[in-house]
């Protein structure tokens, strides 16, 4: 398997988790039981799960009136954006 190979299968079993986790948290909220922890899951989408994230924000309608939850959240994606842009411009267009 490829390095490409390997990140892309690390972004599909945390954006797995990452969805997962926002709808346990919201069926936690509607039962008045253990929530996550919002640390919890902004890591889940800092270590590649922003996707899944983003698809259980809109799926559970969870988490995504959280002015401060929403605004990490997006740094988060900014991050990911702005070293997938970096790993491009070394790769292909280089330095010089």
């Amino acid at each position: 398997m490829t390095v490409l190979g390997i990140v892309i299968s690390v972004y599909l079993v945390m954006s797995i988790i990452a969805f997962l986790a926002y709808g346990l948290d919201k069926r936690a909220a509607t039962d008045g039981a253990w929530r996550t922890a919002e640390k919890r899951l902004h890591l889940w989408s800092l270590l590649g799960g922003f996707p899944g994230a983003l698809a259980a924000q809109c799926v559970f309608r969870h988490k995504n009136r959280k002015r401060k939850f929403m605004i990490i959240f997006w740094l988060i994606v900014l991050l990911h954006v702005a070293a997938w842009s970096t790993g491009f411009y070394v790769r292909y267009v280089g330095l010089s």
